[in-house]
C-alpha cells in the first residue's frame, strides 16, 4: 500500500466517524531535509497521525499546530529552520539536517469534493500515468487572485481539476508551468509576481505505483512479493503451473494467474517491470522473446550469467537484433551485489535494484557518492524563513 493509499484509507475511516482532520504537507525545502515536497501527514482532532513529514522530529509540533488549524478552520504555513546546527541542536527541533522545511497545514472539509485528499483520490484511483498537482502555499504583499491551499490538478490526458480560480493570468501561468513539469516529469517550486506581491506554488509530480509482473510462482517469489507490495507496488504473479499459481500462496499480490507456456506470446504488453523467476529454461525463453519488442523498462532474469548467454544465443536465431533490443533493459544476474543467499536476502537485492533503476541512481554506498542524497529542487527563488519555529523532538 502506498503512502497516499494509507492516507485515503485513514481519511475514509475518520470521515465515517465524523472525526475532524487536518492535512500537513511538505511544500518547500531548502538544504537538507528527510522528506521532500509532497510528503503528507493526516492529523485528527484527538491527535491520531497517519503518514510522515519528517524522520519523526517535526511530527509532534506539527500535530499541535494541525489541531489548532482544525479549531481555527483556516490554513497556515509553518517554517522549520535547522540551518544553524549548533543552535538547532541546543534549542530547536534537534533535526541536525541543516535545512529549511515549510509545512502547509489545512483543515479538511468532508463535504468538499475538491478538498486536498479527494482531489488526489481522483488521480490515485485508476490513473496509470504521472500527473501534476500545483498548490498555492505562500502569499505576500498585494491581494492575489488565489488563496492559500488552492490547487490545480493536471491529469495525464490534459484534464484540469481543482479549486484554483480559472480565467485569470495567474491560473494560465501556473497551468503552463504544470504542463512543462509534467512533460519533464520534474517537480519545482515557482514564484509569481502579482501586482506588488508574490505567490509561491509547489508543483508536485504524482507518480503511479510501480507495476511489476513476476513470471514464476516458486517459494522464492513469496518474500519478493511481500517486500514489493509493502512498498506499494502493484504485483502480479504469472506461472504455467496451476498448483503453484495459487492466490493463497501470494496474498499480497494484486493478481495471481495461470499462463500456459503456449499462451505466453499472446500476452498484452501491460507491464513496465518484469522478473523472470520460473526456474524453467523454456518458459523464460518464451517470456524473454515476448518482451523483446515490449516497452518494458526493466527485465530481470534470475540465474547465472551462462543461462543468459544461452538464452541470448537461442533468441538471436529468430531475432538477430535481440542483443540490441535488450540492451540496457535486461539485468542478469539479477539484483544488487549484497552477498544475498536466502530467498529473503535475494528478494531484497532484486527490489533494491529495481528501485535504483526507477530512480535513475547507480546504487552503491551513499558515503561514496559525491552528490546529495536528493536531487536539488527547481525553484524560482530562495525559500523565505521568516517566523522560524522551534520544535522539540519527541522521539
Amino acid at each position: 500500500m502506498t503512502e497516499l493509499q494509507r492516507l485515503l484509507l485513514a481519511y475514509d475511516e475518520h470521515r465515517a466517524a465524523n472525526r475532524a482532520c487536518a492535512l500537513a504537507s511538505v511544500v518547500d525545502v531548502a538544504g537538507s531535509a528527510y522528506r521532500r515536497p509532497g510528503a503528507r501527514m493526516l492529523v485528527t482532532e484527538d491527535g491520531q497521525l497517519t503518514g510522515a513529514i519528517s524522520g519523526g522530529c517535526l511530527e509532534g509540533d506539527a500535530r499541535r499546530r494541525a489541531r489548532q488549524t482544525i479549531r481555527q478552520r483556516r490554513p497556515s504555513v509553518v517554517t522549520y529552520d535547522s540551518t544553524d546546527p549548533e543552535d538547532d541542536l541546543q534549542f530547536g527541533a534537534a533535526l541536525g539536517c541543516q535545512g529549511i522545511v515549510q509545512i502547509l497545514l489545512e483543515p479538511l472539509d468532508f463535504t468538499d469534493p475538491d478538498n486536498p485528499l479527494e482531489l488526489l483520490r481522483r488521480w490515485a484511483e485508476g490513473v496509470e500515468e504521472p500527473a501534476v498537482v500545483a498548490t498555492v502555499f505562500s502569499l505576500a504583499g498585494a491581494q492575489a487572485p488565489a488563496q492559500m491551499g488552492e490547487r490545480l490538478l493536471l491529469l495525464p490526458d490534459g484534464t484540469v481539476q481543482g479549486t484554483l480560480p480559472a480565467s485569470t493570468e495567474l491560473y494560465d501561468t501556473i497551468l503552463s508551468d504544470a504542463r512543462a513539469a509534467l512533460q519533464a516529469v520534474q517537480p519545482a517550486t515557482r514564484q509569481y509576481a502579482v501586482g506588488a506581491g508574490t505567490v509561491r506554488v509547489c508543483l508536485e509530480i504524482l507518480r503511479p505505483p510501480v507495476r511489476l509482473t513476476v513470471y514464476g510462482a516458486g517459494n522464492d517469489v513469496q518474500p519478493l512479493v511481500r517486500l514489493a507490495a509493502g512498498l506499494g507496488w502493484r504485483v502480479q504473479v504469472v506461472d504455467g503451473r496451476p498448483v503453484q499459481a495459487q492466490p493463497a500462496r501470494f496474498p499480497n499480490a494484486e493478481l495471481v494467474r495461470v499462463l500456459p507456456l503456449a499462451e505466453v506470446g499472446a500476452e498484452p504488453y501491460d507491464t513496465r517491470f518484469a522478473l523472470l523467476m520460473t526456474h524453467n529454461y523454456y518458459y523464460d525463453l518464451a517470456v524473454l522473446s515476448h518482451l523483446l519488442h515490449a516497452p518494458t523498462q526493466y527485465i530481470g532474469l534470475l540465474g547465472p550469467r551462462k543461462k543468459y548467454e544461452r538464452l541470448l544465443t537461442d533468441l538471436q536465431k529468430k531475432e538477430p537484433a535481440a542483443d540490441e533490443l535488450l540492451a540496457g533493459r535486461l539485468h542478469s544476474p539479477i539484483g544488487l551485489n549484497l552477498g544475498a543467499e536466502t530467498p529473503e536476502e535475494i528478494a531484497l537485492s532484486i527490489v533494491a535494484e529495481i528501485q535504483a533503476v526507477l530512480a535513475g541512481r547507480p546504487a552503491g554506498f551513499l558515503r561514496d557518492s559525491p552528490h546529495p542524497i536528493h536531487p536539488p529542487l527547481h525553484s524560482d527563488g530562495p525559500l523565505q524563513a521568516e517566523g522560524r519555529v522551534d520544535a522539540v523532538c519527541e522521539l
